[in-house]
């Protein structure tokens, strides 16, 4: 099930098990009102009651509360930016760098090979964090 709010999760296992909001709200002990509260996301149902929630659709509290918070929707944390286009501009001012200063006979091999490091490094960072998505 793909990741949504707790009030869309809830409505959709609701429906997949064939119950009216009123008949959910027999088995949770409140009223039809809280449970249709819950749905909208106007409400949150208590904590304690979680376990018996997941346990009438029968699943995991944890499966249950994979929800996310409607106001960081998939959002990249703006260092997070600046960090994936660090690791792509360095390689590229690198490898720019080696090939000018190189042109220019400015450069000697070592200082070369290490530049080109640092952009080999980059790169396998970049690659890594790709993977691990």
């Amino acid at each position: 099930m793909n990741k949504q709010s707790l009030g869309d999760m809830i409505a959709t296992l609701r429906k997949e098990h064939n119950m009216t909001q009123l008949q959910l709200a027999e088995k949770m002990n409140v009223t039809d009102k809280a449970v249709s509260k819950w749905e909208r996301n106007l409400s949150c149902p208590d904590i304690d009651s979680l376990p018996r929630l997941a346990e009438i659709f029968d699943i995991s509290v944890d499966e249950l509360m994979q929800v996310k918070d409607r106001s960081k929707q998939e959002t990249t944390p703006k260092s997070e930016k600046i960090i994936n286009i660090a690791l792509k501009a360095i390689p590229l001012a690198m490898g720019v760098a080696v090939t000018v200063s190189a042109f220019l006979e400015n450069l000697d091999t070592y200082s070369a090979l290490r530049m080109l490091g640092i952009a080999v490094a980059c790169l396998g960072i970049d690659r890594l964090k790709d993977i691990k998505e």
